[in-house]
């Protein structure tokens, strides 16, 4: 490596996220419903917020609340809209 090569790496630990079947069928009214009350803008807005907020439960999946009562964490992503999920701990070994 000449003087003035830096060498950089980074390791990002991500987590994968399974949509249950009621999640996508209340995504996808949720998305209905702004079409109907608003526009095709609002509701791609949305569709980025909430893929913006998965992006981030993907690098750290402990960023919500844990709400004992549900047996799940919450992330509030806007006034209106939270999420709700579980986060899976499974132990991999490296090969």
């Amino acid at each position: 490596m000449g003087r003035n090569e830096i060498k950089t790496q980074f390791q990002v630990k991500m987590f994968k996220i399974n949509w249950q079947p009621l999640s996508e069928i209340t995504f996808s009214e949720e998305i209905y419903f702004i079409l109907r009350k608003w526009n095709q803008f609002e509701a791609n807005q949305f569709a980025l917020l909430v893929s913006e907020n998965l992006e981030r439960l993907s690098k750290n999946a402990t960023i919500g609340i844990y709400k004992i009562e549900y047996n799940c964490y919450s992330l509030v992503i806007s006034k209106q809209t939270t999420l709700y999920y579980k986060s899976l701990k499974i132990n991999l070994k490296s090969i």
